[in-house]
């Protein structure tokens, strides 16, 4: 079983890649960093998309206060780490704030949020699926 940043970073393929001007941030999921130990493999990915900016966030490793299950259970302790995780991610003046896991998205969408922030939380594979579409439509293929 491999993550899908993993493989995709693991395999020789054309990636075809279209330009995106953007500039992102990428917050490591605890599964990825600290469970299966992948952290290059998915800024190694955003990093060969043309014109994409990768900044990085101040402890992007540490936990976004998801965990799983742990916004229900620990809900006052959760919202700190979403807060600061937030904070981490603003900081960075990033449009895009990329993650791996659904839950560390939702939980950062909420966070920035609330503290007004314009940006966007997405899936790494949704950044991927963007410069694939766009390097279709600059290639022609």
């Amino acid at each position: 079983m491999k993550d899908v940043t993993e493989f995709l970073a693991g395999i020789d393929f054309d990636r075809g890649f279209g330009r995106i001007e953007r500039t992102v941030t990428y917050q490591d999921a605890c599964h990825l960093a600290h469970g299966q130990r992948i952290r290059e493999e998915p800024r190694q990915l955003l990093k060969a998309i043309p014109g994409l900016k990768l900044v990085e966030m101040r402890d992007s490793d540490r936990c976004c206060g998801s965990a799983g299950i742990y916004n229900l259970t620990q809900p006052e302790l959760s919202k700190r780490f979403m807060a600061e995780k937030a904070q981490s991610a603003d900081d960075t003046c990033a449009e895009v704030v990329v993650s791996a896991n659904p839950g560390c998205i939702i939980q950062l969408q909420a966070g920035l949020r609330e503290r007004g922030s314009n940006a966007a939380v997405k899936h790494i594979v949704e950044i991927l699926d963007e410069a694939y579409q766009r390097g279709e439509k600059t290639h022609g293929d």
